[in-house]
């Protein structure tokens, strides 16, 4: 069974700029790692177009789903937020917030117009940014006696898995972070080792 173990985010700010019939969308697209981040961003936009009408947002954060926002700050209901969250989801963005400011250019544009601003103010700030392909990893505890070290190393070379800490005491304890899709065949070959314990 494949898993589907990757995802992308951006690995710096970018932003772009939509017009339709005089209203202007300013899309910004930020790298953020947790809420308190997209307060952060959320604020300097703010103080840097403090006349404009809407600051529509989105975000996704983490890597199960459940962290995500979409806000549409005045505009009609599901035109501003959705957009923008839709974008983050068809090109499979996490960990990224995007602001799309609006100045009103005195011709309503309708909920569809709305829709194809939101959305086109996001891809293009998404288009001057640079993707980075992540993968989501599991942390598994390894402990074991010394003598087994060459055993278990082997297997963590084979699958190029990344130490996070080693600790010795009676046992070796090793942490290590294996990404998702190779999760139960790392498991299984440690098991069959016998005398190292997974945690």
């Amino acid at each position: 069974m494949s898993v589907s173990d990757t995802y992308f985010t951006i690995s710096a700010p970018s932003e772009g700029l939509f017009k339709d019939k005089g209203s202007k969308f300013f899309g910004y697209a930020f790298p953020v790692t947790d809420e308190e981040e997209v307060k952060l961003y959320s604020e300097e936009i703010k103080k840097q177009h403090p006349k404009a009408r809407h600051h529509c947002y989105a975000y996704r954060l983490g890597t199960d789903d459940l962290n995500f926002r979409a806000n549409d700050d005045g505009e009609p209901s599901g035109s501003a937020g959705k957009p923008i969250l839709n974008v983050l989801l068809s090109k499979n963005l996490r960990n990224v917030f995007v602001v799309v400011v609006r100045y009103f250019g005195g011709t309503l544009l309708g909920v569809p117009g709305l829709i194809n601003a939101y959305k086109t103010a996001t891809e293009e700030a998404l288009a001057e940014a640079k993707l980075e392909e992540k993968t989501i990893n599991e942390t598994l505890q390894l402990s074991f006696d010394i003598a087994h070290m060459n055993d278990v190393m082997r297997i963590i070379k084979k699958h190029e898995l990344n130490i996070i800490s080693q600790d010795y005491t009676t046992q070796y304890i090793l942490t290590i972070e294996v990404r998702l899709s190779l999760l139960e065949e790392v498991i299984r070959e440690v098991e069959e080792l016998r005398f190292v314990e997974v945690r």
